[in-house]
């Protein structure tokens, strides 16, 4: 899986590692038992802080993507993808939001939204961007 962080993003860093970390799965790059790299392997391939990778993996793991296994690896999580939780679907309510209400003050219709999402989730499933 081929991972490109933007330096000059307002993104954090360690969050851009772990939202590819999560198309790749959500695209079937990554299928659940998948190993990943360990944290200092990671971090010397991207060429980034060990902290960074530590960070993302843990973001990650704390959203049920990974598992950490200690003395054996990390892990895409068994249920990495499964049916979200009610608290899971409310956090998502809560992320989409802000850009929602964005969307309306740049006047995007209803139309346009389902339109752009349609093709964001095709685009994810094909591993294109």
């Amino acid at each position: 899986m081929y991972i490109e962080i933007e330096p000059a993003s307002a993104v954090p860093i360690y969050l851009q590692l772990a939202q590819q970390v999560i198309e790749g799965v959500a695209s079937g790059k990554l299928s659940p038992g998948a190993p990943l790299p360990s944290v200092r392997a990671f971090a010397a391939d991207l060429g980034m802080n060990m902290h960074t990778v530590n960070k993302a993996y843990h973001y990650l793991e704390e959203k049920k993507m990974i598992e950490i296994v200690p003395k054996k690896g990390v892990f895409i999580h068994p249920e990495g993808i499964r049916e979200a939780t009610k608290e899971e679907r409310e956090r998502l309510l809560q992320e989409l939001r802000p850009i929602l209400a964005e969307a309306i003050c740049r006047k995007l219709s209803k139309e346009e939204l389902a339109e752009l999402t349609g093709k964001l989730i095709e685009e994810i499933k094909e591993g294109t961007k």
